[in-house]
């Protein structure tokens, strides 16, 4: 009996001590919404359970003692609770994850003027930040293009096969169908789109904004396809000093720098850059596929805050810009008369801005802002002097209100464009544009699984008349884990000089727009997308899936034809060009590495009466992967590829299918990083595979670009933080 005893004794408190239950609600922080599927379990034990639907979990058979208790799903911070069993537990404890600093939904995205975070807009929104942006600076620290071009549905279109001029095409339209913003200002508009995607840097820059398909409730004409808006970073109470380096084998050399600093009254940011190219060849064919360059950029800010309620910004952006391509002889030196083609392209570009934002108490806001634009541009080939200045205005002024279930922003503006033409050969092209505009948009948070945006805003085209561009946007949120999107709305585009087509032409025989025969161009366009987000795997894997349905149609487009006469001329051709095709994104992530899929498939054509065309310089297919391996504050490593199907060119012919490879690995230390980047490192370009111009050296006729022209190009540099 002695020792039956003890034998019960132990088997009993061997039962206590695996019978302790507790009892968990896990919440959103942010949102205090409940989360569901989020993991929850006891260290050291093999206790597992999940959340259900109302956020509820119960844990049982937990051990006496000491326990942790740890809770973890995708897109939150992970949780420990420490507790001492037995517990006296009447009620389950309310549990709270903060989002995780990564999480893209945590993002506050300023091209809606809503205070919302990007989980809950029902407009879709693309952005590109953080270690992304790091990463694609680069590849190329220099300009914006690698920013934007490695997107599914947007595509970097080359316009000078000698001086690597550029527009940036959404889903299949035309560049001059895109709005381009900086801070939210249109200073890319007009004549000042020319270079304009090569004279952006993105050193200075706190995040991408991308909204593809009809934008124009907020930001008026030309956001047919989509808008691009680069957000500018702001001044902290810490000092921020960066300074960036690099160098390409292709004899490019890039200097950046960046300071920011701010205390309670003032602060300031300031950017300078300089960057510079030699005229690079690699096809050997005594044509510059790199022009030879030197570029100034130079963008002071100064903030000021008199109270906590106000804020007043007042900025300039600067560059200036010499590049000549064409022939490497007469770069060189300019002495052969038998190589004697070039294009010379000088830029001056200057902006104020100006944005004043006053609160009134916890929720509601005026913001006034201005922005006064100068651009000059001489384009000098043989025989023939492109001499342009634009001077631009906007202006504009809002009232917001931030409610926890409307939200609410209305707002008018003035926008002005003026372009003056010095005579040189050809017949004047000025002319003055005025823009006058109002707007409304309401967003509704029906409930917790529905938020409605609606949008109306009329804009008056002095010339041109008035167009009523109504817009609503849904956000179904289905669960934690699913959510879709459905938007549309109506766009318009005045029109103008500065296209991709009279950009090829270096405006040689162009004549000027016809208020009385040129009209507004109408569009309306809907998109509709699928999120899903997961967890594969006992949590190991991470899994994220978005799928995008886009349609836009534009009535009555502006296309430049050739007269009879042999000069060419802009004229609205009576039909319509439409675009629609799909979009697919898929991420995945295991510990420290991370896959990106993309797919994007475009039908893009234009209809003239019962004709039918495909829409030149647009890839059916397109397929983008990248593989990234990052150690947090030690390395990133990364892998890509892009493949493009073949693309129907003006001449009516097919350009090659091509891939495009490149490899980049960098060390980071607390202070300084130094990296090295193989860009296209299979060498895919186009004078590999095609001809890039007919006719004599002396006069090329140049086919249009489809594919790279420089070529494998590798480069290193370093960065500091100091």
């Amino acid at each position: 009996m002695k020792f039956i005893l003890p034998f019960l004794a132990l088997f009993f408190s061997g039962y206590a001590f695996a019978h302790n239950t507790w009892k968990g609600k896990v919440i959103d922080a942010d949102h205090k919404e409940v989360l569901a599927e989020v993991t929850v379990y006891v260290k050291g034990t093999n206790l597992i359970a999940k959340t259900d639907e109302k956020g509820l979990v119960t844990l049982q058979n937990i051990p006496n003692g000491a326990q942790v208790i740890g809770f973890k799903i995708i897109g939150h911070q992970e949780k420990t609770l420490n507790l001492i069993f037995p517990l006296n537990q009447t009620e389950p404890t309310t549990v709270e994850l903060a989002h995780d600093e990564d999480d893209l939904d945590e993002v506050v995205i300023t091209s809606t003027r809503s205070s919302r975070t990007i989980r809950d807009i029902p407009t879709r929104v693309e952005f590109i930040a953080g270690e992304e942006l790091e990463e694609k600076m680069n590849m190329k620290p220099g300009d914006v293009r690698m920013v934007l071009s490695e997107s599914t549905g947007i595509q970097t279109q080359t316009t000078s096969a000698t001086s690597a001029n550029a527009a940036i095409r959404i889903q299949g339209l035309d560049g001059r169908y895109t709005q381009i913003l900086k801070d939210g200002f249109p200073l890319y508009a007009g004549a000042a789109s020319g270079l304009g995607l090569l004279q952006i840097q993105p050193l200075d820059l706190k995040q991408v904004e991308l909204i593809k398909g009809s934008a124009s409730t907020l930001y008026g004409g030309g956001a047919i396809a989509g808008l691009v808006n680069f957000i500018s970073k702001t001044p902290k109470m810490e000092r921020e000093l960066n300074f960036h380096l690099d160098g390409t084998s292709a004899k490019g050399l890039s200097l950046n720098g960046f300071y920011g600093k701010r205390n309670e009254k003032v602060g300031t940011t300031i950017f300078a850059a300089y960057q510079s190219n030699a005229a690079y060849d690699p096809a050997d064919i005594d044509l510059s596929a790199i022009p030879k360059f030197k570029r100034y950029s130079f963008n002071p800010k100064f903030y000021y805050y008199p109270t906590a309620k106000t804020k007043l910004m007042i900025g300039l952006n600067s560059t200036f810009e010499d590049r000549v391509g064409g022939d490497m002889h007469y770069i060189k030196d300019g002495t052969d008369p038998s190589h004697s083609y070039f294009e010379q392209n000088k830029t001056e570009r200057l902006s104020s801005q100006i944005a004043l934002d006053h609160d009134f108490g916890k929720c509601s806001h005026v913001t006034f802002k201005n922005s006064v634009g100068y651009f000059n541009r001489k384009l000098f080939m043989p025989g023939y002097i492109f001499n342009g200045t634009q001077y631009s205005t906007f202006t504009e002024a809002n009232y917001a209100n931030h409610g926890e279930q409307f939200e609410w922003v209305a707002g008018a503006n003035l926008w002005t464009d003026s372009f003056k033409e010095k005579q040189v050969t050809s017949a004047l092209r000025d002319y003055n544009q005025t823009t006058f505009g109002a707007f409304f948009q309401n967003t509704f948070k029906a409930n917790n699984w529905l938020h409605i945006e609606t949008g109306l805003r009329a804009d008056h085209v002095v010339d041109y008349g008035t167009a009523f561009l109504p817009r609503l946007s849904t956000l179904f949120k289905f669960n934690d884990k699913f959510t879709s999107r459905l938007g549309g709305g109506l766009g318009y585009k005045a029109p103008t000089l500065f296209t991709e087509d009279s950009e090829r032409l270096q405006y040689r025989d162009v004549l000027a727009l016809n208020s009385q025969a040129n009209k507004l161009e109408r569009s309306y366009g809907l998109n509709l997308d699928f999120n899903y987000r997961t967890s594969l795997f006992d949590d190991k894997v991470s899994f994220t899936i978005n799928h995008l349905f886009f349609f836009t149609k534009i009535d009555d487009p502006l296309q430049l034809l050739r007269t009879t006469s042999g000069v060419y001329q802009f004229v609205n051709v009576a039909g319509n060009i439409e675009t629609k095709g799909t979009e697919t994104n898929v991420k995945l992530g295991y510990k420290d590495f991370k896959l990106f899929l993309g797919y994007t498939y475009t039908d893009a054509h234009r209809h003239e009466g019962t004709l039918r065309f495909d829409n030149p310089l647009t890839a059916k297919h397109r397929i983008n992967s990248v593989l990234m391996y990052e150690v947090h504050d030690e390395w990133k490593v990364g892998l890509e590829a892009y493949t493009f199907s073949k693309q129907l060119l003006n001449d009516g012919s097919y350009g090659k299918k091509y891939t495009i490879m490149g490899f980049m690995v960098e060390k980071l230390w607390e202070r300084f990083s130094i990296y090295i980047n193989f860009e296209n490192f299979t060498d895919s370009r186009q004078s590999r595979f095609d001809n890039i111009y007919t006719g004599a050296i002396s006069n090329p006729l140049f086919r249009d670009i489809y594919a790279p022209l420089d070529g494998f190009v590798f480069n290193g540099g370093i960065k500091f933080k100091l």
